[in-house]
């Protein structure tokens, strides 16, 4: 059948979605907080019962993969082919679609008060409306600054921290820090600003050249003491109790030194000291109040933000998957470059169903039509007009063709990069000229399509490896910290057997996978990198992770790239967007969630028996490993571990001899496309404490083979129990549950069928005081889970636990008592907590709400610290009973991680958009607080 539209409002290409979940009963609540209230439920998920993809006879449910673009950096620019630029910026337009803050001036950690702030916003109505653009909210200022850091002293002393606020100065939770210039840095060297001058010494019609510089940071504003109060609100609508603390609490003399001793011993326990640099986060953390015992930092160097490259199949892959992501890093100032690697020409029919039948078929002109909606939308994004002038041009790529680079004149670090090669044209059917076809050897190589409009005057075709070389110049050239892509091992659906996602969306991932491994391999003066992959179409059939204000601004992007109002405020005769997503911009319900494919672990931060710390992410495709002596010593890393091909996500866990196993999935290309594997892999430490770790061993993967299930297993999860027997699981592509036992010998059982139907993400796992493992795993309705009846034994069937639904990603936490699950309320990105127990049974408490900012994406717990992304992009948190979620200004990658460091100390760490690791702590006391941020280790600008 015809495939649907590129991004349109397509169903994904299965004709059995899961049904929308049912509202669950009410049960008691646990733990802290209020009773959760109703379960949000996805009315509209129904699917058809023809994996529709878009929309019959429209453009292919095309979502954007990855996209080979730029110069060799070591050729000669060339000359710049001009072209004509969209129409100026038109007067009066709405800036609609800007990102929201949520954080404010107290998004400094600091000490509880007697009285909080609610942090809490209303929620808005669905994004699921007529199809009319909606303007900007009222009093929305863009959304978070970028974390960054200087250069730390040397590995004789302490790395210096982020000055935490001073107790009883925090702002009220919901204020707006600074605006999107907060930590707006350079763009790179030979990326926007060559390609603005290559533009503008071409003579490109029309249009200034863009700027070299961004403006001067925004000043935040200054928290305002809070006043005391007999009740402590929430900050999520609603008080929380607060335990008794004491007399220390309550007389005011008494209080300020528990304060005082609490930010020393919190200080001096994490070395977190006052840092030079990073001025957009020592503003936000200074501390105000007159009594205050921190010293505010002093700003010296300019904060680097990190660089984002995007490489996505089709135009509007990135709107439909990466938002909200790519507009908070846009609204934060981060460098942001694009990447299409086809031209999405569909079957060249610019319009609805409605007019389907009457219009002429012209790929070229349909793909200049969603070349001007992609540059509509993120104009709108980054200025608030839609209209806002770019500089196109022409460069030579490092794979013998050309690529078209478009600057954006007012933010010269937003660039877009158009490959312009053929798509599919189908979900999944066998289209030879596609990726797929050139990534399996089925053609020799593969043609252009160019746009209409491009500057890019002369077809070309790439071969495979022509494509990989390609996208690996576009990375010399943009020397990116970032890197997002689309998922390239989506799986099939369970029935059909046909791709749950586009095959152009993950062939295009695994050309992206291969030349950033190639990049890392080749290309030695840069800076690390991390690598983000989102879900696709089944984003569709998961419970819907955005709240309904995120949602409705990703909505109103879409709404401009789709054209809805068809005025020609781009000067072009192919029209200023996509037409064929117009009649449903929301897509099959694509604009309500954001999910990632990997990277959602939030056990990658441990500690050890001497209270040192160790971090393990994977830069570079190996596992990075950051280290901190004791308490008090000095930070060392990233010291990158032998071994290629680490995917994102790494587990790690703590053996019964007191050693670190750090686990995760490998993946390896082969000389044949068939070679292409995924499989778990895990490294240990060689003695408790020590730096070094044994050699990579691989646990292999529970799929036959890549065309199987395309390879589609998740990351492991690990645990270990009270006899000290090593277990780790995966979610397979059958959608059931897979684990392996390590024996008293050390060798392993076999891949053991767990049972379990329709799981999805990545299971997590604990172990009760007790030492019973439980296991537990996200369906599209439901939380199923395995306990062991005792430990040594092997787990119980899957049981269900009556939870309502859930966002995908799971944190398990064990306790005295059962184990502590957490996860998302759908449509809310509220925290809910239930506690799990094993005893006479597997039985689930009712879930209790604990707030959370509206937030989305997986969440970390470790005492009395809950933590993970929230509204805006930046991290949220939560230090205990009594107080509001507060912000700080970093963005980060992937999820935040945790872990108690002694007895009464959690440590908290992410690592930002520029490839940093940064680490806060807090004391378990009455008036616990985050102690400042710390970058560790020198900035990010090179190996």
């Amino acid at each position: 059948m015809s495939d649907g539209p590129h991004g349109s409002a397509a169903t994904p290409p299965s004709a059995h979605e899961p049904e929308p979940p049912s509202t669950p009963a009410a049960r008691i609540p646990e733990q802290r907080g209020a009773p959760a209230g109703s379960t949000g439920t996805n009315a509209d998920a129904a699917g058809a019962p023809e994996p529709a993809g878009p929309r019959p006879g429209s453009a292919e449910a095309d979502r954007p993969a990855a996209d080979p673009a730029l110069t060799d950096p070591e050729a000669p620019a060339p000359a710049a082919t001009s072209a004509d630029d969209p129409a100026g910026p038109r007067t009066g337009e709405t800036p609609a679609g800007t990102a929201r803050r949520a954080g404010g001036p107290g998004d400094a950690p600091a000490p509880r008060t007697p009285a909080r702030a609610t942090a809490a916003k209303a929620a808005e109505s669905s994004p699921d409306r007529a199809p009319a653009p909606a303007g900007p909210r009222t009093g929305e200022a863009p959304a978070g600054a970028a974390a960054s850091g200087a250069d730390t002293p040397g590995a004789d002393a302490p790395a210096p921290g982020i000055p935490a606020q001073a107790p009883g100065a925090r702002g009220e939770a919901g204020a707006t820090p600074g605006g999107p210039a907060d930590a707006a840095g350079p763009a790179p060297a030979e990326g926007p600003e060559a390609a603005a001058r290559a533009a503008g010494d071409a003579g490109a019609t029309g249009e200034p050249g863009p700027g070299p510089e961004a403006g001067p940071a925004a000043t935040p504003r200054v928290p305002a003491p809070r006043t005391a109060g007999p009740a402590a609100e929430d900050g999520r609508g609603g008080a929380r109790p607060r335990e008794s603390r004491g007399a220390a609490a309550r007389h005011p003399v008494a209080r300020k030194i528990v304060k005082a001793v609490g930010l020393v011993a919190a200080t001096a326990a994490g070395g977190m000291l006052v840092v030079r640099g990073n001025e957009a986060l020592a503003a936000y953390d200074a501390p105000t109040a007159a009594d205050s015992r921190a010293t505010t930092a002093t700003a010296v160097d300019a904060p680097d933000p990190g660089r984002v490259l995007q490489i996505v199949a089709h135009p509007d892959d990135d709107l439909y998957f990466m938002n909200p992501d790519l507009r908070h890093s846009i609204a934060a100032g981060h460098p942001v470059t694009s990447v299409y690697l086809t031209s999405g020409e569909a079957d060249g029919i610019n319009a609805g169903a409605a007019k389907q039948a009457s219009t002429r078929p012209d790929k070229p002109a349909y793909a200049e039509a969603r070349q001007n909606g992609i540059r509509a939308a993120y104009a709108k994004m980054a200025t608030g007009d839609r209209s806002s002038a770019w500089k196109r041009t022409v460069i030579p790529t490092k794979g013998g063709g050309q690529a078209e680079v478009d600057v954006l004149v007012a933010k010269p670090e937003i660039n877009l990069v158009w490959l312009q090669l053929r798509e599919a044209g189908n979900v999944y059917a066998d289209v030879p000229d596609s990726l797929h076809g050139l990534w399996d050897g089925r053609v020799p190589h593969l043609e252009s399509v160019l746009a209409s409009g491009s500057p890019v005057r002369h077809g070309f075709t790439y071969t495979k490896d022509q494509v990989v070389r390609t996208i690996e110049g576009i990375l010399e050239r943009y020397r990116p910290t970032t890197i997002r892509a689309q998922d390239p091992t989506p799986g099939r659906f369970q029935d059909t057997k046909r791709y749950t996602d586009h095959q152009d969306h993950f062939y295009g991932a695994r050309f992206a996978q291969l030349a950033t491994a190639a990049y890392a391999q080749k290309v030695k003066d840069r800076p690390h990198f991390a690598v983000q992959n989102y879900i696709g179409y089944f984003n569709g059939s998961l419970p819907s992770a955005l709240d309904p204000g995120e949602a409705k601004e990703k909505l109103d992007i879409l709404d401009t790239y789709a054209w809805l109002d068809k005025e020609n405020h781009c000067g072009s005769e192919a029209g200023c967007g996509d037409l064929k997503v117009a009649d449903h911009p929301s897509g099959n319900r694509w604009t309500q969630s954001i999910n990632y494919a990997r990277g959602t672990s939030t056990s990658w931060l441990a500690s050890d028996a001497e209270h040192g710390l160790w971090a393990f992410k994977v830069l570079d495709g190996q596992v990075a490993v950051w280290h901190r002596t004791g308490l008090i010593g000095s930070w060392t890393g990233p010291r990158l571990l032998p071994g290629t091909g680490m995917d994102q996500g790494i587990s790690t866990v703590t053996l019964k001899d007191g050693r670190i196993a750090a686990f995760g999935t490998r993946t390896s290309f082969g000389d044949k496309p068939a070679d292409y594997l995924r499989e778990v892999v895990y490294a240990v430490q060689q003695a408790p404490g020590s730096a070094e770790f044994g050699p990579w061993q691989s646990l292999g993967t529970p799929e036959a083979a890549d065309d199987t299930w395309t390879s589609d297993i998740s990351a492991p999860a690990v645990s270990v129990d009270g006899t000290g027997a090593l277990a780790v699981y995966v979610r397979d592509g059958a959608s059931t549950l897979r684990g392996r036992v390590q024996r008293p010998d050390g060798e392993w059982g076999p891949w053991d069928s767990l049972g379990g139907s329709d799981l999805h993400g990545t299971p997590a796992t604990a172990t009760d005081g007790a030492g019973r493992r439980m296991v537990f795993a996200a369906t599209t309705k439901t939380v199923t889970a395995w306990a062991q009846p005792e430990p040594g034994a092997p787990l119980g069937p899957a049981t269900p636990t009556g939870l309502p639904d859930t966002t995908l990603p799971l944190t398990a936490q064990g306790r005295e008592g059962g184990v502590r699950l957490l996860f998302r309320k759908p449509g809310s990105g509220n925290v809910r907590s239930a506690l799990v127990t094993a005893d006479g049974g597997l039985k689930t408490d009712a879930p209790t709400d604990l707030g959370g900012l509206q937030g989305y994406g997986p969440v970390t717990a470790s005492g009395h610290v809950l933590a993970g992304r929230s509204a805006g992009g930046q991290l949220g948190s939560d230090v205990g009973p009594g107080g509001a979620w507060q912000r700080s200004p970093l963005m980060f990658v992937g999820a935040p991680s945790s872990t108690m460091t002694g007895k009464n100390q959690v440590s908290l760490a992410v690592v930002g958009l520029d490839a940093r690791l940064y680490v806060t702590s807090s004391t378990d006391d009455s008036d616990a607080y985050l102690a400042p941020w710390q970058p560790v280790g020198p900035r990010n600008t090179g190996p």
